[in-house]
């Protein structure tokens, strides 16, 4: 049932409903991710990485909700139930337990590589469907890839 019409044909709906939602699941995984390690990071770069972290989760939530409102106004419904996101992360887990600053920098650079990795993915599966969804990932991938970049630069000599 379609609650919402959009002009957009539905095979073409269904192409960018799934990359919206697979999006959605990586972001709210992400921001979980993020605050993970944000609670349980100790040693000498506690305060930078703590709020380094703290950015994450801000911008994770941030574009959860554009990606699920974009979502909505294909007429696709957005799923972000912790049984959905736990079912179907694409994401590293990370480890259990307080973690050395420099070992949560390596586990977010390994996460930003797999969240990177499926959103290029989904650009180009949205680029011939639907400009918008695909203008909304090419965003949100380039704040991903400068996200990347800092964490990256924290464990470089």
């Amino acid at each position: 049932m379609n609650v919402i019409d959009n002009p957009l044909p539905e095979q073409d709906r269904a192409v960018a409903g799934v990359a919206l939602q697979e999006t959605l699941v990586d972001l709210l995984d992400l921001s979980l991710v993020a605050k993970q390690a944000h609670w349980n990071l100790y040693g000498p770069r506690f305060s930078s990485i703590h709020i380094q972290l703290d950015d994450i989760v801000t911008m994770a939530r941030a574009y959860s909700d554009t990606v699920a409102e974009r979502a909505a106004a294909l007429g696709i419904s957005p799923d972000g139930r912790a049984a959905t996101v736990a079912g179907t992360s694409g994401l590293p887990a990370f480890p259990a337990g307080w973690t050395k600053d420099g070992d949560a920098v390596e586990a977010m650079v390994r996460t930003f590589s797999a969240v990177i990795t499926r959103a290029r993915r989904r650009i180009e599966q949205t680029g011939p469907v639907d400009a918008v969804t695909q203008d909304l990932l090419i965003g949100l991938t380039a704040e991903l890839e400068k996200q990347s970049w800092m964490f990256q630069a924290e464990n470089r000599d």
